[in-house]
Parts: C-alpha cells; sequence; structure tokens
C-alpha cells in the first residue's frame, strides 16, 4: 500500500515524516492548494484558497463527491474538512497539515466518532469509507496528541522550522504586480486620470541589452519574518539513560528575540522549559514550568515576540496564491543566482542537516523498498475512474520520490562518499548500492584504455564485457554474469567470462571494443530509459520494469534503477527466462513469459519473429535478442535492458551508429498513415500518404494549444503533438486505439543488427523492407513537412529545449539536427536556432569531458576556463607549445557512437589523443582555437553538419550561454557579462553545478484523453462542453498528480482560453494566473512557456481595460523572451505587435508606431519582405495610421498587405478579399476626407471644435499624432513590406495560434462589417477604443461605413493581438456579431447563453 497514501505532493520542504506512521513520508511543506483544489479545503484565512471550489462542483461529473465532516483540532478549535469517502487517513492529516489553524500539530491520532454509535481509532492506511460512512453527516473527527517518538519529534522539529522560513514561499513576479496595482488603486481613486498616464516601459530596452537584462530576471526572495534566534539540538543530546527511562526524547537550546536562552526538553507526552544553565543538565521543569504538546505552543508562550513574528509568517503565507506555497516535487534547475552573491550567515540548523546528509535514506527507521512500492502500486486495481485515479496517483508519488533519491544517491556516488559493492574492480565498472536503489556508470570514455592497463587482471575482461553489455552494465548482467558481485561469485548458466572473444582482441585493435563498448555509453542509457517507459506505458499485467533514471552530474553519467528482488543474494542459475545476456550466444525461452512480451509487442507495433543463438537453434521473440526476462524471488516476471524497443534507424547503419533507432513518435506516425493510405484502398505514393495522416481530426483541433510542440501536454518524451501533421499519439495510445486497423504493420526490431535472423529470406526481406520504408518516411516526409512547418511558424520553437521538444513530437531523432539547419538557411532565425543547439549539445561533450577529469578543487576555475574559451578568446594556461593541440578533445568517443556509418579510423584518432591528455590538469590545455576545432570537428561527425566560419561569433549570445549551463547544470550569477572581453567570466560567476536528470515519471493518460477531446470541442466553438472537459481533466490531474504539473498548467491555460471566449475576463485571469504560476515553479523563470503565459495575462488584463498592468506583463513576456530566444525571433515581433495595440488603445500613437516600425523592420529582416507576417505588420500600421486620421498612409501600408498575401494566397483566399475591403475603406475616407476639405465643412468643422474645448487632452492627442503621422510615414515606407500574415493569420503563428477559428472570426467580422454591425473586443469598455477614433467617429457619423469601420479598427487590434498567444477569436467574434449593435456585455453571466450561437456558428468555425 506504500503509494496510497501519497496524498502530499512536496517533498522538498521536508527530510522527515508529519505523521507518527512508520511510511517514510518526507512531504510537509504547507501545500494550502495542493489539497484545495480537488478538496475543496477552504481554509477561512486564505480568500483565494475557495476558488477552485466554485468549479467544483460543476467538475467532477460523478466521479468526487465532497462532504463537510468537523474536526475538533488539539487547541479545541473547530475545523470544517471537506472529504470524500476514497480519502485515505493520511490525506485528512496532510490537509490538516496545510490548514493554518492545525499545520504546527504533527503527532497525533485520529478517532471518528459516529452520532450515537460507536467511536473508531482511525489507522494511516485505512480509507474512511472502510471505517463509517460519511455521507450520512453524522460523522465527526477528533483529534488526540499521541506520544512522541525519536523519529517524529525530530520531524517536529524540523517542521517548526520549516513553518518559521518562508524560503517555501514562491511569489511569483505576477502576483506582486497585480497586488501592486491593487494597492495603487486604493491610493488613487480617481480611475481615469490613472489610466491616461501610463507610464512608458522599457521594452525595446530588453532587446538592446539582453545581457544587462539578466540582473533583472530573479528578483530577491521574499523578506524574511524572524520569530527566534536559533533552534538547536542542544550539546546534551542524547538524553542520558535514566532521562531515557522517564521520556526524555531530546533537548534543544532556543534563544528569543528578547535574548534570553533557554535549554527545552522534548519528551514523549509535552516541550517544557528544564532548570539546566551553564554545562550540567537539570532535567527538572524550571520555576515558570511552561509546556505544551507543541514547539510552537512552548515558544509562544515563553516570547510575545515570537507570538507576533509567527502570526505575520502565517498570515503572509495565508495570503499568497495557494500554489506558491506547493512545493514541486522535481523543480527544474536554476541557471541564475543572484548577484551579488547574497551573504551566508550562520546558521545552526542548516549546518545540522548538512552534516545528517544521508544522500536520500531515511535517517531513523528502514529503507524504502522502491521496487516492492513500485510494483504494486502497478498492481491496484484499475477498473473503475476513482481506482484509476488512486493506482495513477500512487504510481506518481513513488515514482517522484524514488528520482529524487535517486539524484541524491548518485551525487553521494559521484561525490565518492558511497563505497562500492565492488571496490577491486576498475573505478569505471564500480557498482554501488545505496538505499535501495542500484548505481552504475554508463561507460563510454575509457574503456579500452583501462582494458589494456588491465590487460594482465582476468577479470577485466569480464568487466570490460560487462561495461559494455546493456544499459549501464545492469546489477543484474553483471550478477548474471558473475562478475564477482555476489560475494560467491556464482556463475550464470555455468557461463564464466563471456564475450571474451570481444575484449580479449589484442590490445593494439581498438576498434572491436570499441564498436562493442558503445553498448554502455550515453545512447544506450538514453535508449533503455525510452524503452523502459515505452513498456511500462503498454502496461501489461504480468510484466514489470524496474524503476530508472539518468543522472548527469560532473561529467559522469550514472544509472540509477530500483534493485531487482533476490539479485544481491543466492544462486541465480535459473532466474533468467527469456532473451540472453551474452548477446545472443546463449537464448533463453519460456512460454509464459513470451505471452506477457507478445501482448507488449502488439502495442508497440513489434513483430514475433525468429532468431538463432549461437549453436543454431531456432527461438521466437517478440522483443530484441539482447533484453533479459528475470524471474525475480518475488516471482514476478521482470523485462530488462530494453534498449532497442523501436528498430534501428535504416538511415544509420555503419559502425558506430549501433542505437541509432527510431523514435516511438515516428513509428506511431508512420502506421498511421499507412493504416490511412490502405482504408483508402489505394495505395499513393509516400509523400501523399502523408497528407492524409497529418489531417485527421486531430490536426485542427491542435491549434489553441501552442503550435509549438514544447507545450505538448506532457513533458516528458512523447508529447500530444501539436498541429500540423504530428501525429497526435503517444506510443501506447497509438497501439492502444489502432491495433486493430494497423495490426499488420509490425517491426522486427532485430533486423539491421548483428544477430543472425532465422526466417525465410522473404520475411526477413519483407522485415527490412518495412523499416526502411519507416526510415525513409522520415526523411522524405516527416523531416520536410517539419521544415516547412518551422518556415511557415507553424511551429515556433524559441530556444535548444523547445526546438528538442518540437523535433521529438514529430518523431525525428536529434542527430537529424543538422538537415533541420540545412533545411531552414534562408530564415536567420531558425539558422541561428539550429547552429546554435549544434554547437551547444558539442561543446556539452567537451565540458562533460573535461569535468570528469577534473578534482574537486578544481571544478569553479575549470568551467570558468571553458566559458572564456567559448565566449571570449581564453588561452591555454602556461602549456608547452608541444602540447598545446593534443590533450584537448579529450575522449569524444560519443561522437563517434551515433556517427553515420563512418570508417572506424575516425574513432582510433579521437582515442589516440584521449589518451595522452591524462597527465595534467586538462583544462589548463584548452584555448578557444582548440576548442572551436573540436567543436567543429565534433558537429561534422555526430551531426553531418559544417558549421560555417561565423559560428564562433554568433554564439556570443545570452541564450547559448543560458543553453549550456541548462544542459550541463550550471548556475552562474546574474550580471551583466560582456561578451566581447577576452575572458567574461571569473571564476567566481560560477556559483553551483547540479544534477541533470531524465526520469520515466508516469502521466495520467485519461486527463490526456479528456484534454485532447475539450480541445476538439473548444475548435468546433462547443464552449461549454470544453469547459466541463477540461475542468474534469485538471480535477484529476491535482488528484493524481497535485498542482505542480506542466499538465495541470496546460488545463489552466485551456480554461482561461474558454472563460476568455466566454467573455468571463476575471475567470480567464483567474486560470491564466494558475498556468503561470506552475510554468515558473515547473518549468522555470525564463521557459519560453513562462514568457507566453505572461503575454496570455496581459491580453486578459488588457481585455479588463488594465492597461497598465496589462504593459507590465508584456514587459516581462519581452525580458524572458530575449533571453530564451535572442531578440531576433518572429515570436518578439508578434509580441511588439500586441504592445503596439495597447498603447494605441490607450492613445499613446507615438509609442505604438514606434513598436510596429520594430517589429517590422524584425520580420523583413527575418523572414522576408514577402511572408505573411510581413503583411500583419503592415496591416498593424494600416490600422495604427487610421486611428490617426492619416488615411493615405493607411491605405499604402494596407496596399502592401494586399500585394504580399495576392501572392502568397492567391485572390479568392479570404484574408486577400479582406485586405482588399480594407483597402477600398481607406481610399474611400480618403476621398471622404478631401472632399469635406473642399466643401469647407463648416458644419463638421464647428462639431469638432465643440468637442475640442470640451476635452482638451484630444488637442494632445492629434498633436501626437500628428508628429507621429510625420515620423512614422517617412520612415515605415522607407520599410519594405516582410513579414505577415492577414487577419486569420493575423498574429504570429508562433504558439498555438488557432488558425482556423481565426479565418472564422475574420470572416464573421467581414460579414457583420457588411451588415453594418458594429463590433468591438467584448468585455472591453468603449473608452479603450482611442480617443482619435472616437472623435473621427462623431466626424464622420454621416457615412456608416466609417462608423463601422472605426469601431473595426479598434477591433482589428484585438485580432492582431490575441492570437498569438494561442486565442484564436472565433468564439469572441461568434458572441459579439450575434448581439448586434450592443458591446456583448455580460457575456461572463454563464455559458449556457452561448448554446443557441453556438450551433448557428459551428460551421463558420469549421469553415
Amino acid at each position: 500500500m506504500a503509494g496510497k497514501s501519497n496524498k502530499p505532493k512536496n517533498r522538498r520542504g521536508l527530510h522527515n515524516s508529519t505523521t507518527s506512521s512508520s511510511q517514510p513520508k518526507d512531504n510537509v511543506p504547507a501545500s494550502d492548494s495542493s489539497k484545495d483544489d480537488p478538496n475543496g479545503v477552504s481554509h477561512p484565512s486564505n480568500p483565494e484558497s475557495t476558488l477552485p471550489q466554485t468549479q467544483n462542483s460543476a467538475k467532477q461529473v460523478g466521479e468526487l463527491h465532497l462532504y463537510p465532516v468537523s474536526v475538533k483540532t488539539l487547541g479545541g478549535d473547530k475545523l470544517e474538512l471537506q472529504l470524500n469517502p476514497g480519502d485515505s487517513v493520511m490525506d485528512i492529516k496532510q490537509f490538516l497539515l496545510d490548514a493554518p489553524e492545525t499545520c504546527y500539530f504533527t503527532c497525533y491520532d485520529l478517532l471518528l466518532h459516529i452520532k450515537d454509535g460507536p467511536t473508531h481509532h482511525l489507522e494511516d492506511y485505512n480509507e474512511i469509507s472502510q471505517v463509517a460512512d460519511i455521507t450520512t453527516g453524522a460523522c465527526t473527527l477528533e483529534m488526540v496528541a499521541a506520544a512522541y517518538d525519536d523519529r517524529s519529534i525530530r520531524a517536529h522539529v524540523h517542521r517548526t522550522r520549516d513553518l518559521l522560513s518562508l524560503s517555501t514561499l514562491h511569489t511569483s513576479l505576477s502576483t506582486s504586480l497585480a497586488l501592486h496595482e491593487t494597492g495603487q488603486n486604493k491610493a488613487a481613486k480617481t480611475g481615469d486620470v490613472a489610466k491616461t498616464e501610463v507610464s512608458e516601459l522599457d521594452g525595446l530596452g530588453f532587446m538592446e541589452d539582453v545581457a544587462g537584462s539578466l540582473v533583472k530576471l530573479l528578483s530577491p526572495s521574499s523578506k524574511e519574518i524572524k520569530c527566534v534566534e536559533s533552534i538547536v539540538f542542544s550539546s546534551f543530546n542524547p538524553p542520558p539513560s535514566y532521562r531515557r527511562l522517564v521520556g526524555d526524547l531530546i533537548y534543544l537550546d532556543v534563544i528569543t528575540l528578547e535574548g534570553n536562552k533557554y535549554c527545552i526538553t522534548g519528551s514523549s507526552k509535552t516541550f517544557y522549559i528544564n532548570s539546566s544553565t551553564g554545562n550540567i543538565l537539570d532535567p527538572r521543569p524550571s520555576r515558570t514550568s511552561s509546556e505544551a504538546t507543541t514547539l510552537v505552543g512552548l515558544l509562544q508562550k515563553i516570547s510575545s515576540k515570537f507570538k507576533k513574528a509567527f502570526r505575520e509568517v502565517m498570515e503572509q503565507k495565508a495570503s499568497a496564491h495557494p500554489f506558491e506555497n506547493v512545493q514541486s516535487l522535481l523543480p527544474p534547475n536554476s541557471w541564475l543566482g543572484l548577484y551579488p552573491v547574497p551573504d551566508h550567515k550562520r546558521d545552526a540548523a542548516r549546518a545540522e542537516d548538512a552534516l545528517t546528509l544521508s544522500y536520500g535514506s531515511e535517517l531513523i527507521g528502514m529503507q524504502r523498498d522502491w521496487n516492492e512500492e513500485l510494483q504494486s502500486c502497478r498492481e491496484f486495481p484499475h477498473t473503475n475512474p476513482q481506482e484509476r485515479i488512486l493506482r495513477d496517483r500512487a504510481l506518481y508519488k513513488v515514482t517522484s520520490d524514488f528520482v529524487d533519491a535517486a539524484i541524491s544517491g548518485a551525487v553521494g556516488v559521484i561525490n565518492r562518499c558511497i563505497p562500492p559493492i565492488n571496490p577491486t574492480d576498475p573505478e569505471c565498472f564500480h557498482m554501488y548500492v545505496h538505499n535501495n536503489i542500484f548505481f552504475s556508470f554508463a561507460v563510454d570514455a575509457d574503456l579500452e584504455q583501462v582494458s589494456r592497463k588491465h590487460a594482465s587482471d582476468s577479470n577485466s575482461n569480464i568487466q570490460g564485457r560487462n561495461a559494455s553489455r546493456g544499459s549501464s552494465e545492469k546489477l543484474s548482467n553483471e550478477i548474471l554474469h558473475g562478475d564477482g558481485v555476489v560475494p560467491s561469485e556464482k556463475k550464470f548458466c555455468g557461463l564464466n567470462v563471456v564475450g571474451d572473444s570481444v575484449m580479449e582482441s589484442s590490445p593494439g585493435s581498438s576498434e572491436t571494443p570499441l564498436a562493442e563498448s558503445e553498448q554502455a555509453t550515453y545512447a544506450s542509457a538514453n535508449n533503455d530509459l525510452k524503452g523502459t517507459k515505452a513498456y511500462q506505458e503498454a502496461d501489461i499485467p504480468g510484466l514489470y520494469n524496474l524503476a530508472m533514471a539518468i543522472i548527469d552530474y560532473r561529467g559522469h553519467r550514472v544509472v540509477a534503477q530500483s534493485v531487482l528482488p533476490g539479485i544481491l543474494q543466492g544462486d541465480k542459475s535459473d532466474s533468467l527466462l527469456y532473451g540472453s545476456v551474452d548477446n545472443g550466444k546463449k537464448i533463453c525461452w519460456n512460454e509464459d513469459f513470451h505471452s506477457k512480451v507478445l501482448e507488449a509487442a502488439k502495442r508497440l507495433h513489434l513483430k514475433e519473429h525468429t532468431v538463432f543463438d549461437g549453436s543454431g537453434n531456432v527461438f521466437k521473440l517478440a522483443a530484441p535478442v539482447e533484453c533479459k526476462g528475470i524471474v525475480g524471488s518475488d516471482d514476478r516476471h521482470y523485462l530488462l535492458d530494453l534498449m532497442r524497443v523501436t528498430p534501428r534507424d535504416a538511415n544509420y547503419t555503419g559502425p558506430g551508429s549501433r542505437f541509432c533507432i527510431l523514435r516511438p513518435e515516428l513509428i506511431a506516425a508512420f502506421c498511421q498513415a499507412q493504416g490511412a493510405e490502405r482504408a483508402n484502398g489505394k495505395p499513393k505514393p509516400v509523400g501523399e500518404a502523408n497528407v492524409s495522416e497529418k489531417s485527421p481530426k486531430g490536426a485542427s483541433v491542435e491549434e489553441p494549444t501552442r503550435t509549438e510542440a514544447n507545450v505538448a501536454a506532457n513533458s516528458y518524451g512523447h508529447q500530444d503533438v501539436t498541429n500540423g501533421g504530428k501525429v497526435n499519439m503517444n506510443p501506447e495510445e497509438c497501439g492502444l486505439s489502432s491495433t486493430q486497423s494497423f495490426e499488420e504493420i509490425l517491426f522486427n526490431p532485430n533486423v539491421f543488427t548483428e544477430f543472425k535472423l532465422a526466417g525465410s529470406q522473404e520475411e526477413i526481406a519483407g522485415d527490412e523492407e518495412n523499416v526502411r520504408k519507416a526510415s525513409a518516411y522520415l526523411v522524405d516526409i516527416v523531416l520536410p513537412k517539419f521544415i516547412q512547418d518551422l518556415c511557415t511558424l507553424e511551429v515556433s520553437p524559441m530556444d535548444g529545449q523547445t526546438l528538442t521538444e518540437a523535433l521529438h513530437a514529430h518523431g525525428i531523432n536529434v542527430r537529424y539536427i543538422g538537415k533541420v539547419a540545412n533545411g531552414t538557411k534562408h530564415l536567420p532565425h531558425l539558422w541561428d536556432l539550429c547552429t546554435n543547439e549544434i554547437v551547444v549539445r558539442s561543446a556539452k561533450h567537451i565540458l562533460k569531458d573535461v569535468l570528469r577529469d577534473t578534482e574537486d578543487h578544481d571544478i569553479g576555475p575549470t568551467i570558468s576556463h571553458f566559458f572564456n574559451c567559448f565566449f571570449g578568446n581564453g588561452q591555454a594556461v602556461g602549456v608547452r607549445t608541444t602540447s598545446t593541440m593534443q590533450p584537448k578533445t579529450p575522449k569524444k568517443d560519443q561522437a563517434v557512437h551515433q556517427s553515420s556509418g563512418r570508417s572506424s579510423k575516425g574513432h582510433a584518432k579521437w582515442k589516440g589523443r584521449a589518451s595522452s591528455r591524462k597527465n595534467t590538469s586538462s583544462y589548463m590545455n584548452i584555448s578557444s582555437e582548440t576548442l572551436w576545432s573540436d567543436i567543429q570537428e565534433f558537429s561534422k561527425v555526430k551531426y553531418e553538419f559544417e558549421l560555417a566560419d561565423g559560428a564562433r561569433s554568433r554564439a556570443k549570445k545570452m541564450s547559448v550561454l543560458r543553453n549550456l549551463c541548462q544542459k550541463v547544470g550550471i548556475t552562474i550569477a546574474a550580471r551583466k557579462y560582456d561578451f566581447n572581453a577576452a575572458t567574461p567570466f571569473q571564476t567566481s560567476d560560477i556559483l553551483d553545478l547540479q544534477p541533470v536528470v531524465k526520469h520515466s515519471v508516469p502521466v495520467c493518460s485519461e486527463a490526456k484523453d479528456l484534454v485532447e477531446m475539450g480541445k476538439v470541442q473548444l475548435a468546433e466553438g462547443m464552449l461549454s462542453e470544453a469547459y466541463t472537459l477540461f475542468s474534469e481533466a485538471f480535477s484529476i490531474l491535482q488528484q493524481v498528480t497535485g498542482p505542480m504539473h506542466r499538465e495541470v498548467a496546460n488545463c489552466c491555460r485551456y480554461l482561461a482560453m474558454v472563460l476568455y471566449h466566454a467573455g468571463d475576463m476575471a475567470g480567464a485571469i483567474m486560470q491564466q494566473h494558475k498556468e503561470l504560476i506552475i510554468n515558473e515553479r515547473c518549468l522555470g523563470l525564463d521557459h519560453p512557456d513562462t514568457a507566453h503565459s505572461y503575454g496570455n495575462m496581459a491580453l486578459f488584463y488588457h481585455g479588463l481595460n488594465q492597461t497598465e498592468l496589462a504593459l507590465r506583463h508584456m514587459s516581462r513576456a519581452l525580458l524572458l523572451l530575449s533571453l530564451s530566444s535572442g531578440s531576433d525571433h518572429p515570436d518578439v515581433a508578434a509580441t511588439f505587435i500586441n504592445v503596439a495595440m495597447m498603447y494605441q488603445d490607450i492613445g499613446k500613437m507615438n509609442t505604438a508606431l514606434r513598436y510596429l516600425q520594430e517589429a517590422l523592420k524584425k520580420n523583413e529582416r527575418l523572414l522576408g519582405e514577402e511572408h505573411i507576417q510581413t503583411a500583419v505588420c503592415y496591416h498593424a500600421l494600416a490600422i495604427a495610421f487610421n486611428c490617426m486620421g492619416a488615411f493615405k498612409l493607411s491605405h499604402q501600408h494596407e496596399k502592401k498587405t494586399y500585394d504580399i498575401l495576392v501572392k502568397q494566397l492567391g485572390e479568392e483566399d479570404s484574408r486577400t478579399r479582406d485586405s482588399q475591403n480594407w483597402l477600398n475603406t481607406f481610399k474611400m475616407r480618403e476621398l471622404q476626407m478631401n472632399a469635406q476639405k473642399q466643401k469647407g465643412q463648416a458644419l463638421n468643422a464647428s462639431k469638432a471644435i465643440d468637442i475640442l474645448k470640451a476635452r482638451p487632452d484630444l488637442i494632445h492627442a492629434f498633436q501626437a499624432a500628428a508628429a507621429a503621422g510625420v515620423s512614422g510615414s517617412s520612415s515605415s515606407s522607407v520599410n519594405k513590406s516582410l513579414n505577415a500574415t492577414m487577419l486569420g493569420e493575423s498574429l504570429p503563428r508562433g504558439r498555438g495560434f488557432d488558425e482556423r477559428a481565426a479565418r472564422a472570426a475574420a470572416e464573421v467580422r467581414k460579414k457583420a462589417a457588411a451588415k453594418g454591425l458594429l463590433i468591438r473586443p467584448h468585455g472591453v469598455p468603449s473608452q479603450t477604443l482611442p480617443q482619435l477614433t472616437q472623435l473621427l467617429n462623431i466626424i464622420n457619423s454621416e457615412m456608416s461605413p466609417d462608423t463601422v469601420n472605426s469601431k473595426e479598427a479598434g477591433e482589428m487590434k484585438e485580432v492582431n493581438g490575441h492570437p498569438q498567444d494561442g486565442m484564436g477569436n472565433t468564439k469572441q467574434e461568434q458572441s459579439t456579431t450575434k448581439q448586434g449593435d450592443q458591446a456583448p456585455v455580460g457575456l461572463g453571466t454563464g455559458l449556457t447563453s452561448l448554446d443557441a450561437k453556438k450551433q448557428k456558428t459551428k460551421q463558420k468555425a469549421v469553415a
């Protein structure tokens, strides 16, 4: 039952249990919201925490019913909890831990009183429903103090320290901006005046000085409130034996803020002050004899300052957004640290924690049996939704805890704090068991050197063989091989030295071992993790996998796995039932095992096939030959070493490319394409197969999500792929949903390998042909389509991480990035993005090699020297000229592992250099020249990409530095770096080196399916249905993962979008704010998704007419974009257009024009003068000039828009026709204006003069407009028209822009204009339309088209504003048009009001 209880989603803050349970439940920091939402616990002191409840009622869709139960607390208060009968007692304790009234009680029992019935004592692992029926309302709970023991009293002290600190509170900048704004509004109640004086923000400044903007990214953490000087374990500990016998457990020394020193005894019942002074223990209670059951209670009695400060701390935590209190399970590494570095202050408590460092294991009590926990969670029943939620939650919790423990253990292993279990072997083959986790190195560096060194040592053959076996010489095979790990040195199956033919090749020939040694490389560990994930997702009953994580730290790659039961003890001779430990010489087979593997194979598109073993016997397998099926001592069937769960990539078959396999996403896409082709009955040329595959329902549904794979719902490898023809399936979905239709397409995983296939020649040829077809599909269809999507901005990655995610989501391996780069040469931002990613990846491998050989005391100097060589012009330090060239290029074999079939001579060359380097401190020998020549060589070998000469100067960018730091886990000081200096970095700039982790934490497939269905409904305009689906997904995810997960952020984003379209701006802001907080915490402060969250927030605030707040959010979005992508990116130009629209709405035309000009320049430079995005810029400028009454300029700019659209889309496209209409409108206005001038329009003039007299602010606006008209027009006409999209496409196709919706919006708008209806952005009060426009409306009131169009001008801005951030305007438009002349007020009242409109407009949306 290990996982079931684990509601708490927050481990980081506490390393110990808060309950007296025996389960190591190390997770306690206040997480108000994690319980608020799913279970509706409302904390009276936290107004926000009740928000989620309002949705719960609608959400649960018959799944979760909450019932009120009152709790009598230890303090005597009454507290009401909302509980579900399925909640366990542990869950209730977690809720109580989050409630301000009970957060400091950690050691108590719960009694359940039933009215007129018995009283039950609740056990931690019980579900309430097992004990009583809470639905009747006749139940109450009571907290009863329990006795402390050693473990629980330490936990209590830790918990108390945590409560007194604000370090667990992560305030988002957005929250503080909003609070600041409300504060200002209270101060200045004069709304209108305040609104007109919005200060101009430094948006363009960030773009010009990206390095300088680093400083602005980090806000200093919230100011600590001091409650007490110190609380430390006293040096009287441990209590003498005679005091133990009367219940003393612990002594604490406390100094209060008043300066009083107290020695406190913690006994099994209470905390009290003893009489000790000086150096002698006097255990008697002191005369003041204060005592309390909790430490907080006692401190409140003895210190009034403590009482006051503690109340402040609790208030501050309560006033934060609930999500800001929740701990994130696996928070991202931050690549920036505060600068100047904050002072390091004395903190005895911190010192104690560090000295009791246990590398992830429990200090007291039993170690967790990770494997048993994981497998028993897998065995939970999962027949109905509630059971599935419980199972998913348990699996998520156990896996996350495992990854966390694995990271701690791996750091201990690499820092040599944990001893190996085979200390006599060469160091790179050491294995470790700590905290029930097995650690081994993914060796790839000095493999054959070691084997030469130890040539005389008979053991080395076994070892070398093992190292190259499977991923990271897994424990299983080591022991199965009998390589001396098991004390009795049992040899498995009588095989003593396996594969000696490989390792005993003469020391001179480095090629054979090398080809083999790749088995143990980085690549195989990666593949093994992917394979393990695939089998976990296939979820075959009775077939088990080990928990696994890969940790990269200080240049080493450590593979962590749960320990296979029984592997460390006893005779293994009968445990291997399936597969081979010696590369196919001897193959084992078992009927029962085979049936389970076959079941999984069907879901993974693997074919049952036959192979020969070394003796010529034929076996029928449905998995790679080198996988191992082992029966553990728990009688479960385990499948290990899953390095080739997808077939080899037929485009890479030479030596050194053994682990180049196809991605599961590609296999799923290929099967779908083939299936569609067969369904249509006529085999199409492959080219067209693609089309059918790209246009399943999913394609258009995806748009509202980011067009970029990186948002794809899930943070792990398999993303739901967003629009434009990526397939929308995880391997497992593809398997489950489509086995019926594509049963025939199965791949043999052992073709193109060294294993001998049995079966007829035709069959083998057919299998090879299948794999060749899939590989060709990747190169001929998927790659060109992906490159095309990049060029049309359908997919718009911002940085290396989002580019990698986009590639993977399309099923493209990163080794193809060179081809992508070559395909995007004509677009500077993509060319830069790809080449910089190649440079960073190459540099990462070199840096890891250098770090691996660096002594502990040299790490800081090494990294700063490496950075200076990479970004500046670093010279080798005091090196003899003879050796400059050699030493660098440490063991670059990784480069070769995936080289596309290049000859092995290359290997020998790289290896030779490596060996000469060992003696000196290697980093001293690097200079800029050697480093860059190595990077060029590496990129040539690994990515088949020739770096251009300019690559080095191009890499001098913040975004490259950020990317490299993130990939290696480096934290640097957030100061301004001068990349033009020879040595931009000092050793003091390197603040930390953190482990970088890959893991297979499971995701909740049920919620993902709901989100997919919701997206379909949203695209069709079915708002209330979409809302229900997204809410349900949100509710399930909240229960499974807690709020801190990027899937939850995804749901919040869609909910915000639905509410926005329904006109409920405030609700949209609430959901968007949640998404923003989760993204900041789970993805990082400067992740592109976080930037887009700020952009969305800005647009929503703008919709509420809070322009200043909107601009502040925009400013932050620009800062984040400048860090992740640099200033040259179409998304930045798109954001500029949005900013311009906001300035335009508050009448700051000068500023608006400046941003529009800047956007135009960017798009022309990046995308070309003929790109649709350039047309968008021209159109936005036309609207701006129209607002200023400069109709001639409007006409000129709209003409350029029209010309581009005709060229790109043809005259028949709706967007081109729209542009034509605008042209006519502008022309007409210009003529009217001239006509009026000639008539000497006395009437209008007098009307205008009266208005101007009444509104002096308009006079200023006109003057500004005139000035801008002059300056703007000259520069704008010079700028040739460059990139853009029109109306429908209007805004940056960057992220998740819903093209269909926008086109529909344009249609609606056009029809409305034709009928003479007024359209205005809903929810935007009329004063947001620029005052100039109002004036023009009045002046031109005789001409009806103008009235329409000037309103429309205002509306246009919004069009330009929203789509980029994933809000297709369809729904907004539908609602506005239907309401005819009225602004759509009150749409937010209920989603039901949309139903009638929905039906009518659905056809348009789909059009």
